[in-house]
């Protein structure tokens, strides 16, 4: 059982920058893939971006660029690092973990989820 919280969202305006934090908690010593996933009011959850237990990062086409995803050294600890954000990045940001970065993308229904923390971005 993994139980994640999230921080850090809140209003900015467009162009601006956020940091969302996320802290998994777990029994053991086991470490975990990390990522974050948002969805906007009427849409589907999105997949943001992952980083696997090794440390390499993926994103998605629309945040390449804007977005970095990073995690502690050994820890069950990542961050999301937005920049130049837009008012389409408006959403209810998730942070998930599973086993692998693979897993938390294609199996998302095995993923642990956390509570979400609003984003939303003006014009």
């Amino acid at each position: 059982q993994v139980e994640l919280a999230e921080s850090g969202g809140g209003s900015v305006q467009a162009g601006g920058s956020m940091r969302l934090s996320c802290v998994a908690s777990a029994a053991g010593n086991r470490r975990y893939a990390m990522g974050w996933f948002r969805q906007a009011p009427g849409e589907e959850r999105g997949r943001v971006a992952e980083i696997d237990i090794d440390g390499r990062a993926t994103y998605a086409d629309s945040v390449k660029g804007r977005f970095t995803i990073s995690k502690e050294n050994g820890k069950n600890i990542a961050y999301l690092q937005m920049s130049n954000l837009e008012p389409a990045d408006t959403a209810m940001y998730f942070c998930a973990a599973a086993r692998s970065a693979w897993l938390l993308v294609n199996r998302p229904e095995h993923n642990s989820w956390g509570q979400g923390t609003q984003v939303a971005v003006s014009s």
